[in-house]
């Protein structure tokens, strides 16, 4: 699959699902492997989207979904 399709649709995924911007925000960064904010601005949500974006892994969003 085209890299770009894949990220296109998790983060289409990710918004339909209600999740957090802070996450998607953090997966956005770290898919791209775009350096992190300052630590100052860091949350725990943006952190764990990073994370899995570094693995550019699209799962693991749903206990970031808003209620």
């Amino acid at each position: 699959m085209n890299p770009h399709q894949a990220y296109y649709d998790a983060v289409t995924k990710m918004e339909e699902a209600g999740v957090d911007s802070e996450f998607i925000q953090g997966w956005q960064s770290g898919y791209w492997l775009n350096p992190e904010r300052e630590e100052q601005r860091i949350t725990d949500a943006y952190k764990a989207g990073y994370e899995k974006g570094k693995e550019k892994d699209p799962t693991g969003f749903e206990a970031w979904v808003k209620k």
